[in-house]
């Protein structure tokens, strides 16, 4: 664990994803390391999905919905649609130039068709894209998993391949019923968090990870897609603005580096390096086909309706990582005993190394080079307490680097009615602070607001953040729908007024 923790350290400088440098630990404790043998594959396949569910949660979790949600259409073809164009390329050039039989080359096929959402969210905190691709990106990866799965189960399972309009039924089916179980959990399970008041802090975190884990306990045993209803969930449960958000969003941070630490290192141990010899040349085609001609080929018709430039389009199709979920999904052939099984494990894991050692550390270097890079400032740091007896909530605001609330007065705040400013730290001491408090960065404010105009308040607050003191009045943020905090029609044309001074 030390030495994982450690090797983030390395990651963040180099570019790599993390899974990478966990991988390497597995193999160097295994047989042709240390000497350690493991070969219970049924294990890893089990401690791989629940992994995977926690990493899931952890993503869902930090995704924003106002960038993911311009994104869903695209995603959801990428999802589906894009899957099955790269299930196809992928399978007809593992049989025909790597001489695999079809079973096994649709098998391939499936496995590699699905981004590895460990690798898209580490690499993406370290790529700033604009948020309509960084949406894109992860809403793929949260999505993609679950018709992939089912794919592989199919194909794995003993006899033919049922008719593929009955696969497709059934794919419909699972997905709909997992995003039904996801969305249930999710809204029960954000109202009861909101309206709850759990008497410790340190129970918050824990009852979300365990609401996002149910999501998919009920999407599996509803015969559903539950990694799906965990993504869906989590998204549901990270955009609800919970009481003590920023423990919850920290917590759930430090189990998902510790599924991606486990699941890694025992996929590392599963490997036997001196047997991957004659899968190398094979992995290297197959890897080839998948990167330039597969992924971008299912990029290009997914997007086609989308009105997508051609920048955004290269960049999706080089950002289609793998990781984890292949490696992961290449052990159910195993356990179902299909004929060759471990030749597809090794074909998945070469390729899964080689071609993110290409495409992960290029990938802000090919962001740069189509003039896609974009700085994105730092959001408001705002923790919610409720104070359940006095039917009122406790807002915790840092100011950061970057804000426009920097040299706002406490009174141009215009926070709505119900809602005050009752204390105000800085440089580590603390003071009551007055209508003419000039606000700086690094400032933390303590809001306190009723039950009713909580939501309102900290929309204002972002607003301010974002937009400056005038923000809702000069179009530069949205105003919160409140009397309190809207200006009137006669004061909008007032500023109207003043802004075309301004300009002047």
């Amino acid at each position: 664990m030390l030495v994982a923790v450690a090797a983030v350290r390395i990651s963040s400088r180099s570019g790599l994803p993390s899974l990478l440098i966990y991988l390497g630990i597995g193999v160097a404790i295994g047989q042709d390391g240390i000497g350690v043998s493991f070969n219970d594959v049924g294990l890893t396949q089990v401690i791989g999905y629940a992994a995977l569910v926690v990493i899931l949660a952890e993503g869902g979790l930090g995704t924003k919905w106002h960038e993911i949600k311009p994104a869903l259409p695209a995603a959801a073809v990428l999802s589906t649609a894009g899957v099955a164009v790269s299930v196809g390329v992928t399978a007809a050039a593992a049989h025909y130039l790597a001489g695999v039989d079809w079973r096994q080359s649709l098998i391939i096929g499936a496995v590699v068709s699905s981004t590895d959402a460990a690798a898209v969210f580490s690499v993406l905190r370290n790529v700033p894209l604009p948020a309509r691709l960084t949406g894109v990106l992860e809403a793929e990866s949260g999505f993609n998993d679950a018709p992939v799965v089912i794919l592989v189960v199919a194909f794995s399972a003993a006899g033919p391949v049922e008719h593929w309009y009955l696969l497709l039924g059934k794919i419909a089916l699972e997905l709909a019923i997992g995003a039904a179980a996801g969305l249930a959990i999710g809204l029960l399970g954000a109202y009861t968090m909101r309206h709850v008041a759990l008497p410790a802090s340190g129970l918050y975190p824990i009852a979300v990870m365990a609401l996002a884990v149910t999501a998919y306990a009920a999407g599996a045993l509803a015969h559903g897609s539950g990694f799906l209803a965990v993504y869906l969930a989590a998204l549901i449960l990270g955009n609800a603005k919970l009481p003590h958000w920023p423990a919850t969003r920290g917590f759930a941070e430090g189990l998902g580096w510790i599924a991606q630490i486990g699941m890694f290192v025992l996929l590392g141990l599963l490997v036997t390096p001196h047997e991957l010899g004659d899968d190398i040349v094979p992995a290297l085609v197959v890897g080839l086909v998948l990167t330039m001609v597969a992924r971008p080929l299912s990029v290009l018709l997914s997007t086609a309706p989308f009105r997508t430039p051609w920048q955004e389009k290269a960049l999706l199709s080089w950002a289609g990582l793998r990781g984890a979920v292949p490696i992961v999904l290449a052990t159910i052939p195993m356990v179902a005993q299909v004929d060759d099984s471990r030749r597809i494990f090794n074909i998945v894991f070469v390729l899964v190394i080689v071609y993110t050692l290409v495409q992960g550390p290029t990938l802000p270097w090919l962001a740069r080079r189509l003039d896609l890079g974009e700085s994105e400032p730092q959001d408001l740091g705002i923790e919610s307490a409720p104070l359940e007896r006095l039917r009122g909530h406790l807002l915790s605001v840092a100011v950061p680097e970057g804000s426009k609330m920097h040299g706002v007065e406490v009174s141009e705040l215009r926070l709505p009615a119900g809602a005050a400013v009752t204390l105000v730290v800085r440089d580590g001491s603390s003071f009551v602070p007055g209508p003419t408090t000039v606000l700086r960065h690094g400032d933390e404010l303590l809001v306190v607001a009723t039950d009713p105009v909580r939501d309102a308040a900290e929309r204002r607050l972002r607003a301010v953040s974002e937009g400056g003191k005038l923000a809702g009045w000069l179009g530069s943020a949205p105003a919160p729908d409140t009397a309190a905090a809207k200006p009137s029609a006669k004061a909008g044309a007032k500023w109207g007024l003043v802004k075309k001074k301004l300009v002047k």
